[in-house]
């Protein structure tokens, strides 16, 4: 089994699993804060929709980037690192432990995972960096390692490096991951003060969502274990045949 054979499935399962890392502890409840330090307008500027629409899409354009360029680099890290394929069951092994490691921490906080559950982040003083402010922030947001984010991005990092014969096929998937997790940024950047009030109302949930993104992510490492992933790929293959829509499956 290789990235081709995966095509589309891995490729949403990527993106999806990038929106999951985004609707988490560590992402969603500092939305406003960091959609202000990354364009300059105040969290009531935000709120109030008194921001600029053009001037917060190239901001939080300019974030996403940041982080998808680290994102990117990682992928092509670990594949040139574990060159050629044969660790799919390690791996698939590597990306249930990280969806168990999610589950846990969303229900139980035990002492000794406390090490792994403290964020680590580049320090970046945006009021000092001016315009590249953004994309520096972005890049700092990539180096980072939050209990959220890590877990996904290591099972994925894992997947690629063990699936890929080149390390450039881990790209797709790296960018399908950091365009799920960019999505949401930009939707925020398009209608600030009405998606920050729809987010608002998500936080509430953010446990159970992470709970349940541990439980999917594992599921998904079963799949590569018991090498079915494949067959999920063949099946997606044939429904979108079916109703015309064959092109997609060739992406």
């Amino acid at each position: 089994m290789t990235i081709e054979s995966l095509n589309l499935v891995a490729i949403l399962a990527a993106f999806f699993f990038g929106a999951l890392s985004f609707l988490s502890p560590c992402v969603l409840p500092l939305l406003p804060g960091y959609l202000s330090l990354m364009s300059g307008f105040s969290s009531e500027e935000l709120q109030s929709g008194g921001a600029s629409t053009r001037t917060m899409l190239r901001a939080t354009g300019l974030f996403i980037a940041g982080f998808s360029v680290v994102f990117v680099g990682w992928g092509l890290g670990a594949s040139w690192a574990l060159p050629g394929t044969g660790w799919l069951v390690w791996a698939g092994w590597f990306v249930v432990a990280m969806g168990a490691f999610i589950f846990v921490t969303a229900i139980w906080n035990p002492k000794f995972l406390l090490p792994l559950m403290r964020e680590r982040r580049m320090e970046v003083r945006p009021s000092r960096l001016g315009k590249f402010a953004p994309p520096v922030m972005g890049v700092a947001f990539g180096f980072g390692w939050t209990p959220c984010i890590g877990p996904f991005l290591g099972a994925l990092l894992a997947f690629t490096a063990a699936d890929t014969s080149t390390a450039w096929e881990s790209v797709p998937l790296l960018l399908a991951y950091s365009a799920g997790l960019g999505v949401p940024f930009l939707a925020a950047a398009l209608a600030t003060n009405k998606v920050l009030a729809g987010f608002d109302a998500i936080k509430k949930y953010l446990r159970p969502i992470q709970a349940v993104s541990g439980l999917l992510l594992a599921g998904f490492g079963v799949l590569l274990i018991t090498d079915q992933i494949t067959d999920l790929s063949n099946w997606f293959a044939d429904l979108l045949s079916n109703i015309g829509l064959d092109s997609l499956s060739e992406i």
